[in-house]
């Protein structure tokens, strides 16, 4: 092997290696960038092995993040995050937690299947994953428990439901996908709709299945309101503002009338406007809010950046080409390719978050995938759906850290463990569906376009 192909093979080892230690994945990132370009130095000068990489070619780094940060698309970012926090707290999640119990409550699972619903609601107009995870949980968790539903199926569902808003449109991750597959948002929101709503149905299948065969660990509801048109009325009215809200958002966008980063920004206004409705909104609250869509903002450039100057260097060593042709001497076949990629990427899930998967691994994989053949769009959505599995496993499941955060005494680590194993096994089921009916995800942009 190339002295330049050892050097690339190191720094990727070494970064995954560095994720541990706890230090910000910007600073490993970049510091990894800036010590390989010293070392390919060494190499050259010191032992007269060419590589490739010098100090010359690092700094083209500078326009690449350059680049990166003029991006329009990316303007969108900052504006969907604001829309996220700020549905969190205008107060719609509560009544639609009441309206949906009423309905579904009388049924086993019922109260699950309510927080599965609300979850999807939130997915596609918030995005925001600790958010989500938190607010079901201050929401639906004390009322399964206390209605006496089982530990571990609450838990999980309150991790599983959290994570759909990586997914459903409008994502940040999509976003950022899009930026390092250098192809419209436009086309892997219209992609990614149908598997989020398929991952949703299938929860809900699972939840309510559960309670039919196991009817004392997801019980019907002890009290229940009477369901008549009242009721109704007051689930449409519930229903209405985050359903306008996304109608604006994602209606704009697939219909041609708004770019993503219009969208952006029109939903960040309706979502003011909706805090404002239900009296929600304060001088607090924004403040709140904007602080925590300028950190979250920064927390994601600053990676963004490092990643920028880390895959620059390591392209500059080979390690595309080493990557490329390593999965092209697979004796699997196009289809066995792209299994293992989707295999060794929820491996990674385990130990990495999806936006160092996002930003390092797939601009490397990519390539050959579309050498191969296949839909750009149709395997970004796959990535994705695999990414999302990332949230619930462990050492590294961040829906798990944020429930264990804010649940009550008695859920502890391992009863939330064992909460998210059946729901990991829905999401590779819908990844396995989602593989061999590519039309789930091809359909739509088709149609749009």
């Amino acid at each position: 092997m190339p002295a330049n192909e050892i050097l690339a093979l190191v720094m990727f080892v070494a970064f995954i290696g560095l994720v541990f230690t706890g230090f910000p994945i910007a600073w490993i990132l970049a510091g990894l960038a800036i010590l390989f370009t010293a070392l390919a130095i060494v190499f050259e000068v010191d032992f007269g092995i060419a590589i490739g990489v010098d100090w010359a070619y690092a700094s083209i780094g500078v326009e690449r993040i350059w680049n990166v940060m003029e991006n329009w698309v990316m303007v969108a970012l900052p504006m969907f995050v604001f829309m996220g926090l700020m549905l969190d707290r205008s107060g719609i999640a509560n009544r639609l937690m009441k309206s949906f119990a009423r309905l579904f409550g009388r049924a086993g699972g019922g109260l699950a299947v309510t927080i599965t619903l609300i979850g999807v609601l939130l997915a596609a107009t918030t995005g925001i994953i600790g958010a989500s995870v938190v607010l079901l949980a201050l929401l639906g968790l004390p009322i399964m428990l206390r209605e006496g539903y089982d530990r571990s199926l609450a838990a999980g569902t309150v991790c599983a439901v959290g994570t759909l808003g990586i997914l459903i449109p409008p994502s940040i991750m999509l976003v950022l996908m899009a930026d390092r597959m250098a192809m419209p948002v436009g086309d892997l929101f219209l992609g990614a709709l149908f598997p989020g709503l398929l991952l949703s149905g299938l929860y809900v299948l699972y939840l309510f299945g559960y309670g039919v065969v196991r009817p004392e660990g997801a019980p019907k509801a002890s009290t229940e309101e009477p369901l008549n048109l009242a009721a109704l009325g007051d689930l449409a009215l519930a229903i209405l503002p985050p359903a306008g809200l996304i109608l604006m958002v994602l209606g704009s966008i697939f219909f041609g009338l708004a770019t993503p980063t219009e969208a952006a920004g029109v939903g960040a206004a309706g979502a003011l406007l909706l805090a404002l409705a239900n009296r929600a909104l304060d001088r607090r609250v924004l403040t709140e809010v904007v602080r925590e869509t300028t950190r979250t903002t920064a927390f994601i450039f600053g990676i963004l950046i490092g990643a920028t100057m880390y895959s620059l260097v390591l392209r500059g060593l080979g390690g595309d080409e080493l990557i490329e042709r390593t999965l092209l001497d697979l004796p699997f076949g196009p289809t066995g390719i792209v299994i293992t990629i989707l295999f060794v990427t929820f491996l990674l899930g385990f130990f990495l978050d999806w936006i160092e998967l996002t930003l390092i691994i797939l601009p490397l994989v990519s390539p050959v995938v579309v050498l191969l053949g296949f839909d750009p769009v149709w395997f970004t959505v796959l990535f994705a759906v695999c990414l999302q599995t990332s949230f619930l496993t462990p050492p590294v499941g961040f829906a798990i850290f944020y429930l264990k955060g804010v649940a009550p005494p008695g859920v502890d680590a391992p009863t939330i463990y064992r909460g998210v194993v059946p729901f990991i096994l829905l999401q590779l089921l819908g990844l396995a569906v989602i593989f061999n009916w590519e039309a789930l995800v091809t359909w739509l942009p088709a149609q749009a376009y």
